[in-house]
């Protein structure tokens, strides 16, 4: 049958009017023919004989009278082995191989494959002949890096199918047959290494979805701590610019532990794309020692490309973590930013003249946002493995004001709120997480009571240094300074980590764990303390060793020793108290 046509008859930026015959759908991915070129499109509304689509593409020099060709094809990407390591666009071209063909200025309507047709993988077979299998289930694998890649029978296969064949270990290419499956009615199928599926679909391939609980351990202390994550949550980060919400990705992406990271760059300044580009492949990661970028896949979209493919480059992101948690890997889906895609999604609602919602978004972006967020989970695979996918994603919201659309209705959909704080970047607290803004509805694996504790400590501490704002030191009791004392004690040996030290910039669990019973322990202790010079040195005394304690390796003489110190220097004025009494 062949592909329905069209014709332009309205251009408006990125969204152009097409009459058309025949027949077409929702999400349809069409290509405007303008010479030599093919302008990728996507179908956004259908209405009586006209059809809206938005262009990923320059409409420059389009006009009306220009054909339209409809492919039959949902908006998709190509699923196999070679996707790690890879920087792709939006709409799944590899950048690299880009760069390479054309050099620093892309042509309009260029499409490379996504992955290699020549390379030849070893494939291991797993499944046998006569194997009774469904949607997900493994069929064979490949090695991949550092894992081993699931060849699994395709998504969009529903039902229970026969292994009539299977291919014998050996080398072959992502598109050679290595299995034929009979399904029920008698049909058989042939199976690759390599199938599309479409972007906007949530992939389904599993058992059960189960409430995420076990949590996903970043090794930032304040994150695991105080407002963890859980495997197979959601989380946002919130901040305005400066803030430091690219860096806390870094991070995350480093010491975040989990199996398959994916870095979705939709919309952020070029400048700070490029900075990720040249980061990425220099980081070592602490996992294997070779390159952070093996586990990694980055899309890559910024502020200066067309505002639809900021829209494509999310669900591109969240389709590849879908995949890779089906093969029952952790996967982290990290967002920057989200604000940028729901500004693309607010000049899209204008151009189709939808009546606007608040601040001029469309009214559905709640909706949008929450199906977003909903497509991250940990699941029971078919196969009968665990596999979770963990999205976070950054909001860059106007001068930091937390109340506008966007922050409001990802606050509604995620598990953690890690708000950023620009005071706190500025005097250089880093995470710049605020303490007292910030809130998770995970459990953490420290517990709850004690966390509520140090956190009623850094509140009441604070409360304390507004009033010493008022009426200065002089006006303060003792107990109320050495309660801010603690409370600042508290943010500078513990909130705060040391991206840049090779101990500091990660703390595993063990580590928080015996790391946050010495904390607590200072932060119950009633110090007997006769003035504030005494107590202001005091606490200076503990900051330090637990500066010093926090660069030490675990177990090491360094560390054993600091600790020492720092519980001789707490009883000897907790032993004081008591003599007196």
């Amino acid at each position: 049958m062949s592909p329905s046509t069209g014709k332009i008859v309205g251009i408006s930026g990125n969204m152009v009017t097409v009459e058309f015959d025949g027949n077409i759908m929702q999400n349809e991915v069409a290509y405007i023919l303008k010479g030599e070129e093919r302008l990728k499109s996507e179908i956004v509304r259908i209405g009586d004989s006209v059809a809206f689509m938005q262009v990923f593409e320059s409409t420059k020099g389009l006009k009306i009278g220009d054909k339209v060709e409809f492919s039959g094809e949902l908006l998709s990407v190509q699923l196999g082995p070679g996707l790690l390591g890879q920087v792709y666009d939006g709409l799944q071209n590899p950048l690299p191989d880009l760069a390479e063909e054309y050099g620093f200025f892309l042509p309009r309507g260029v499409e490379l494959k996504a992955l290699d047709d020549e390379r030849k993988w070893k494939f291991t077979p797993v499944a046998n002949k006569g194997d009774t299998v469904i949607q997900g289930m493994l069929l064979g694998h490949v090695p991949e890096g550092i894992f081993e890649h699931a060849i699994m029978v395709p998504f969009h296969l529903p039902g229970e199918y026969t292994v009539e064949d299977i291919a014998a270990e050996g080398e072959y290419a992502i598109k050679e047959t290595i299995a034929k499956i009979k399904d029920e009615k008698g049909n058989t199928h042939e199976i690759s290494m390599t199938f599309n599926w479409p972007v906007k679909i949530p992939i389904e391939a599993y058992r059960d979805k189960i409430v995420p609980e076990e949590p996903l351990v970043t090794q930032a202390r304040i994150i695991d701590t105080f407002f963890p994550v859980a495997k197979g949550g959601t989380f946002c980060i919130p901040g305005p610019f400066g803030a430091g919400k690219t860096v806390l990705q870094h991070i995350l992406s480093r010491h975040a532990q989990v199996d398959v990271v994916i870095v979705a760059a939709c919309g952020e300044r070029a400048g700070e794309v490029v900075e990720l580009l040249r980061e990425f492949p220099e980081l070592e990661d602490p996992r294997t020692g070779k390159t952070l970028m093996e586990r990694t896949i980055i899309i890559c979209n910024t502020s200066s490309m067309p505002v639809a493919a900021r829209e494509a480059s999310v669900y591109t992101a969240v389709t590849l973590g879908e995949y890779y948690k089906q093969m029952g890997l952790d996967v982290l889906l990290l967002a920057d930013s989200t604000s940028r895609w729901a500004q693309a999604m607010r000049e899209l609602s204008g151009r189709l003249e939808e009546i606007p919602g608040e601040e001029a978004f469309p009214a559905y972006l709640e909706s949008r946002i929450a199906e977003f967020y909903e497509r991250s989970g940990l699941m029971e695979l078919n196969s009968g493995e665990y596999g979770s996918l963990t999205i976070g994603g950054t909001v860059s919201p106007a001068g930091g004001n937390f109340e506008e659309p966007v922050t409001q209705a990802t606050l509604k959909v995620v598990g953690a709120f890690l708000g950023l704080s620009r005071d706190r970047a500025n005097a250089r607290r880093f995470p710049s997480i605020h303490p007292l803004e910030s809130w998770s509805k995970y459990e953490s694996f420290i517990d709850q009571k004690n966390i509520d504790e140090a956190t009623d400590k850094l509140r009441r501490g604070n409360d304390v240094n507004q009033m010493m704002m008022v009426v200065g030191e002089e006006g303060t009791s003792i107990e109320d300074f050495q309660l801010y004392l603690k409370s600042e004690f508290l943010d500078s040996v513990y909130l705060q980590q040391n991206a840049f030290d090779e101990v500091d910039a990660a703390t595993n669990k063990e580590r928080q764990t015996h790391v946050f019973q010495r904390v607590q322990q200072v932060l119950d202790t009633d110090f007997h303390l006769e003035s504030k010079d005494q107590a202001r040195d005091l606490f200076n005394r503990l900051r330090q060793l637990f500066i010093d304690w926090n660069y030490a390796k675990m177990d090491s003489p360094d560390f054993k020793q600091i600790e020492e110190s720092i519980e001789k220097l707490i009883k000897e004025h907790s032993e004081n108290e008591e003599n007196l009494q």
